[in-house]
């Protein structure tokens, strides 16, 4: 396992993107832009990526399974229904969309490249490790949810 693999939790991962983005944004002097509706589409975004963390974390805790994003070798059940017939990563998904929505805040389009440089890492040391682990844990029942279900969306 690399040193980096679940070891940053994903809400702190999430954090130094978004700070990334805030000094892109302060230190790049391209990229900037307006668009009609802009703050209502924020607006839509941030109740989006409301919803999926919230809902994610919701049915994880009806389960009565782990939500440690760390160890993920501790759930006691494999979550597919709800949103999670959808993504498998909806909590993931939800932090991507309240990245997008920072990003249209800061109306730099740079900032783009920044959500998904988080896409990026999240798949590399955080959701491929998860799903090592959930393959361990749950075998052909996980391999066979990975056949239906998308990684994001």
């Amino acid at each position: 396992m690399n040193t980096l693999e679940r070891k940053v939790p994903p809400a702190l991962v999430f954090l130094l993107f978004g700070g990334a983005m805030f000094l892109l944004e302060r230190w790049l002097p391209a990229g900037e832009f307006d668009f009609f509706a802009r703050r209502e589409l924020i607006w839509g975004l941030n109740l989006l990526g409301l919803f999926l963390v919230s809902a994610g974390v919701l049915q994880f805790l009806l389960k009565r399974t782990t939500v440690d994003p760390v160890h993920p070798e501790k759930a006691s059940k494999l979550v597919t229904g709800g949103l999670y017939r959808y993504s498998r990563n909806p909590m993931y998904l939800g932090l991507l969309v309240f990245l997008l929505a920072w990003g249209l805040a800061l109306g730099n389009a740079f900032n783009t490249i920044t959500a998904a440089g988080f896409v990026a890492y999240m798949n590399r040391f955080q959701i491929r490790p998860e799903e090592r682990a959930l393959e361990a844990r749950f075998g052909a029942e996980f391999r066979q949810y990975c056949k239906l279900v998308r990684r994001w969306f």
